[in-house]
């Protein structure tokens, strides 16, 4: 009896760091091969906000790090380890509210899967985020459905819009569609529903949690076309905030909107972290 060949994905090319002597401010580094993945910019993350515990979208959260994992990784990543992993930097942080981060790596995992690190740092402010003015510029993420990392190229416009004194970059394609802020999904007020634009663009969370509990419609949405719209807002992990201005285009900020948007978000059920 004969099989045919078993298909194996190809192996990545090891990291020139993987033997080598590293250190760091003069002092040697404990662990080369972790330090080689840190410095690969090759994996992906998801960020999240804590309360009490418990998290907001955690399953969607534990899709995103699995379906990720098996696309870079060719692994799946169980929900359960990372939901002990989480819990046990949440303990040993001291911390039930915090703002946390779970990163995965290429190998060193149990059985050669993803390797994981977890940072656990102060919450973020609760309510609603101060006005943003956003700064258009011709820049899609490679790979935009991945939160993934090596964001040199979006955080290199975020900077520039900060330093032009913008609050956050607008992500656009060269014909001026609009796909999403540099850290942010962006959605735009048509007075009955909110529009978020269909460009190739990271899901956020809290844009999946709304775009279910809100009028809401996914559709090309162009710069040359802003000032058709009432109002806009910017989502991520840590803050809902109502959009300004883009570039020359102004917004009022509609308080009704926001609090309406709010009160949506508020009312999702946090999921416990502890497994």
């Amino acid at each position: 009896m004969t099989t045919g060949p078993t298909h194996r994905s190809p192996a990545a090319p090891p990291s020139p760091l993987a033997s080598a002597h590293v250190e760091a401010d003069g002092v040697p580094v404990a662990e080369p091969e972790l330090a080689a993945a840190l410095m690969s910019g090759y994996g992906h993350f998801t960020a999240m906000q804590v309360r009490g515990g418990r998290v907001k979208g955690l399953g969607l959260h534990l899709d995103r790090l699995d379906g990720a994992t098996r696309e870079l990784f060719g692994h799946p990543l169980p929900g359960e380890r990372v939901r002990t992993l989480l819990a046990g930097a949440l303990a040993r942080a001291g911390r039930t509210d915090a703002s946390a981060r779970v990163y995965a790596y290429p190998g060193g995992g149990p059985g050669g899967g993803a390797r994981i690190l977890v940072t656990v740092a102060a919450p973020a402010p609760d309510g609603p985020g101060a006005p943003q003015r956003l700064r258009s510029v011709d820049y899609l993420r490679p790979a935009p459905h991945l939160k993934h990392l090596g964001a040199f190229g979006q955080s290199y416009h975020g900077e520039a819009a900060r330093r032009a004194g913008f609050d956050e970059a607008l992500l656009t394609s060269p014909a001026g569609e609009v796909a999403e802020g540099a850290v942010t999904n962006v959605a735009f007020w048509e007075g009955t529903r909110l529009v978020w634009p269909s460009a190739p663009c990271l899901v956020g969370i809290t844009m999946a949690l709304l775009l279910t509990r809100l009028p809401s419609v996914r559709r090309p949405v162009t710069l040359d076309g802003l000032s058709g719209f009432r109002a806009a807002l910017v989502t991520n992990s840590r803050t809902i905030a109502p959009v300004a201005a883009v570039d020359q285009v102004r917004f009022p900020v509609d308080e009704e909107l926001m609090e309406r948007v709010h009160a949506a978000y508020r009312a999702v059920e946090g999921e416990p972290v502890a497994v």
